[in-house]
């Protein structure tokens, strides 16, 4: 299933190579008809298998070996709608009716700017352009809702910490006054001084989880704190995963190097390693950066991440609580690919075609059942 997320990927891009190009010129041709289309379900059956086969046949002669597409369904689905040749239609069921009925919309860039005096700005709510100034540093929110800082008086050293707040469905990008960029997830928080100036470190202290670009400044170390842990850089690209429902702190590496540190004990990681800090253990592996910054890309990569987690993931994004029956298994993967600005409900729909779950929304909660 990874080789074929890539295919699509790939292809998406402008990047996919002659071999993966035939794969999606076989399919395209096997449709016969680009036209929208009502299938039954004998049809439908009919069209997954053969996605199936096409795909498994194809990694076969690539690979030399056998894989088994443990999420066909949704990858065959999704490369036909990547593509733009062929929709699916399926005769909507009075079931399909109430799920989309039940619907819930993507989330938005948005934020909740605390500023030293306690005063709360709510970001979408403002029209771009200058929102505040503290300590000689004005504040700007630019066209793409972005929040800009910037110093305009470099005499005025005064610290005044600030708190950048997203919700359940918000997502916000900052670009504090050193130069560095910070993508802040939803159900996350981050405080920061309006200026660095005065300081010998730039510290900063984070809930929930971001993304960091951290602008060079060997003089001035970038400090992240989160809970029992400090990420110390220089400049470099990194994620940090803090969630209180998550098993620990997960610090992952893109670019660089970065020292994690936890009660006198510290661990250096180089790109594609994560340091994972949980109440008992401090360890460092290789993991796949596509499916940790996925949402910072404005994507859900579901490939081999643990059901759990993935469901935390969307959960977070629309803000719904998950209510898991007993029959759900503890430990089993997800796979797939879908963007963020896609409503629940065709997250869930392909979910659900692996054929391990199903689900049903009633307001705010998603039950989950086997």
């Amino acid at each position: 299933m990874k080789d074929s997320l890539k295919i699509i990927k790939d292809y998406r891009q402008g990047k996919a190579s002659q071999k993966e190009e035939e794969l999606l010129d076989l399919w395209i041709h096997d449709m016969e008809d680009n036209s929208p289309v009502a299938l039954t379900e004998a049809e439908h059956e009919e069209m997954k298998r053969k996605g199936r086969a096409q795909i498994r046949s194809f990694l076969e002669e690539k690979n030399g070996v056998k894989y088994w597409v443990r999420f066909a369904v949704a990858a065959t689905i999704a490369l036909a709608i990547m593509i733009g040749k062929y929709f699916y239609h399926p005769v909507e069921k009075q079931s399909d009716q109430a799920f989309i009925a039940s619907d819930v919309e993507p989330g938005r860039t948005a934020a909740t700017l605390t500023l030293s005096d306690g005063k709360k700005l709510y970001l979408a709510d403002l029209a771009s352009g200058k929102i505040a100034e503290e300590s000689g540093v004005k504040i700007v929110k630019n066209e793409k809702g972005e929040l800009i800082y910037s110093i305009i008086d470099t005499k005025d050293q005064t610290v005044r910490m600030q708190t950048l707040t997203t919700y359940t469905g918000e997502t916000q990008i900052v670009a504090l006054p050193d130069g560095s960029k910070v993508w802040l997830n939803a159900a996350s928080s981050i405080k920061y001084p309006s200026s660095f100036a005065a300081a010998p470190r730039r510290r900063v202290e984070l809930a929930g989880e971001a993304y960091f670009e951290i602008a060079k400044d060997r003089d001035h170390p970038f400090v992240v704190e989160t809970g029992n842990q400090e990420v110390e850089v220089l400049g470099t690209h990194f994620n940090i995963n803090a969630y209180t429902d998550e098993p620990g702190i997960a610090t992952t590496l893109l670019e660089g190097s970065v020292r994690v540190s936890k009660a006198g004990s510290s661990q250096t990681i180089v790109p594609g390693q994560q340091a994972l800090n949980t109440q008992t253990d401090f360890k460092v592996s290789k993991v796949n950066t596509e499916n940790i910054v996925d949402w910072k890309d404005g994507e859900f990569n579901l490939d081999e991440v643990d059901f759990r987690v993935a469901m935390r993931k969307i959960a977070r994004w629309y803000g719904v609580e998950l209510v898991y029956d007993k029959s759900v298994p503890e430990h089993i993967e997800a796979y797939g690919w879908i963007s963020r600005s896609s409503k629940l409900s065709a997250v869930l729909k392909l979910i659900e075609n692996s054929g391990l779950v199903k689900f049903r929304i009633e307001g705010k909660k998603l039950y989950i059942s086997n």
